[in-house]
This record gives C-alpha cells, sequence and structure tokens, in this order.
C-alpha cells in the first residue's frame, strides 16, 4: 500500500524519514501536494505492508493512504 504522511515541523518529517528506513522501508521527502494541507509543507511518501498502527509517530500530522492519484484520510493527530 502507497500512503503520504504529513508533518508539524520539517524536522519532524526528517525524523519520521529515519524511523522508516531503519524498518527497511523505502521513503521519499517530497512538497506536500496541493490537494493536502499540511503545517510545514514536506510530505513523506512511501510504500508499507504492515499494520500501519505500528507506525504512528508524534511528528506526523496526518496520514494518508494513496488510491488511484487521491489522498484518503486515515489518521489525523487529536482525532484517535
Amino acid at each position: 500500500m502507497e500512503y503520504l504522511a504529513t508533518f508539524f515541523t520539517h524536522s519532524g518529517a526528517i525524523k519520521y524519514q529515519k524511523l522508516l528506513r531503519n524498518q527497511g522501508c523505502s521513503v521519499d521527502l517530497m512538497p506536500v501536494p496541493r490537494k493536502v494541507s499540511s503545517n510545514c509543507g514536506v510530505a513523506a511518501k512511501f510504500n508499507y505492508e504492515n499494520k500501519i498502527q505500528t507506525i504512528i509517530s508524534d511528528d506526523i500530522e496526518c496520514l494518508y493512504i494513496v488510491e488511484e492519484k487521491a489522498y484518503k484520510l486515515l489518521y489525523k493527530a487529536g482525532e484517535e
């Protein structure tokens, strides 16, 4: 599955990239797509096959699943 995460801060995005890479996951940092809003303007796009709850961190503002070039919200900080 392909996911897109947005962050509160640039440093949070970099920290999250390291977290995913340490789990063997390929991740690309990129500007947040126009269809999605974000506090810091940086997003992480990655593929992940395990339970997504295992990679939810305090750095994430929102987490989306990417389906046919659309973004479906899966998680938003403060709305658990």
